[in-house]
C-alpha cells in the first residue's frame, strides 16, 4: 500500500514539474544557449524569458486554477475530455497575447515561432480533445523534440545526446499519466507524436 502510495505521489510530481506549458520557455532557454542568440545582451533575454513565463506559464496556471476552483472540481476532475476545452481555450488566448505582443515589440521572428509553434500544439490538441482526449503533457515534450531538431538544423549542433534526454522524460512523464489514469497509452503516444509533427511544422513554416 505505501509503495503504491508512493508511486502514485512521485507521478504527480512528474506532472506538475513537466507542465505542458514550459515548451516556449524551454524552447527560447535552448535558443539562447545552442545559437549564435546567446551573444544577445542579457538584460534583453532576461526580459523576453520573463515576458513569455508570464503569458505561457504564470496567467494560464492562475486563471485555469481559478476556474476549476469557481466549479469545485478537482484536479482529476477538471482532467475528464468534456470539462478541458475552457483550460484549453484559457491557454489558447494566453499564447495569442504572447504572439501578439512579440510580434508588437518586434521580436527577432524565430523567437515568435517557438511561441506560435506552441500555440499551434494547444490549437491541434483542442481540435483532437473534442473526440478523443489526447494528453497535452506529451504533445509538450514531444514540441520539445521537435524543436531540438529544428535547431540543431538550422544552428548546426548534435542534439542526438539531448533528444535521448527528452525521449527519456517522456517515457516517464507518459508513465505517470497512465499511472494517474489520466491517458491511456494511445493517448500519450498520440500526444508526443503530434508534438513533434506540430512543433517541426510551427517552426519552419509559420
Amino acid at each position: 500500500m505505501r509503495r503504491d502510495k508512493a508511486i502514485i505521489l512521485a507521478a504527480r510530481v512528474v506532472s506538475m514539474i513537466f507542465t505542458p506549458f514550459y515548451l516556449p520557455l524551454l524552447g527560447l532557454i535552448i535558443l539562447f544557449t545552442f545559437s549564435y542568440l546567446s551573444q544577445m545582451p542579457w538584460p534583453y533575454k532576461l526580459q523576453l524569458l520573463i515576458m513569455v513565463y508570464l503569458f505561457t506559464i504564470l496567467l494560464p496556471t492562475i486563471l485555469i486554477h481559478l476556474y476549476r476552483r469557481y466549479q469545485g472540481w478537482s484536479l482529476i476532475q477538471l482532467g475528464s475530455k468534456e470539462r478541458r476545452m475552457v483550460p484549453y481555450v484559457i491557454s489558447i488566448l494566453c499564447y495569442f497575447v504572447c504572439v501578439y505582443c512579440m510580434d508588437y515589440l518586434h521580436i527577432p521572428h524565430f523567437m515568435g515561432n517557438i511561441v506560435s509553434a506552441a500555440l499551434f500544439i494547444q490549437i491541434v490538441c483542442a481540435l483532437v480533445n473534442v473526440w478523443w482526449k489526447i494528453s497535452t503533457h506529451t504533445a509538450a515534450i514531444g514540441g520539445v523534440a521537435g524543436a531540438l531538431f529544428v535547431f540543431g538544423e538550422y544552428f548546426g549542433f548534435n542534439p542526438v545526446w539531448w533528444l535521448c534526454l527528452v525521449f527519456i522524460l517522456a517515457g516517464v512523464l507518459g508513465t505517470s499519466r497512465m499511472i494517474l489514469r489520466q491517458h491511456s497509452l494511445a493517448q500519450v503516444v498520440a500526444g508526443f507524436f503530434i508534438g513533434i509533427i506540430c512543433s517541426i511544422s510551427g517552426l519552419i513554416f509559420l
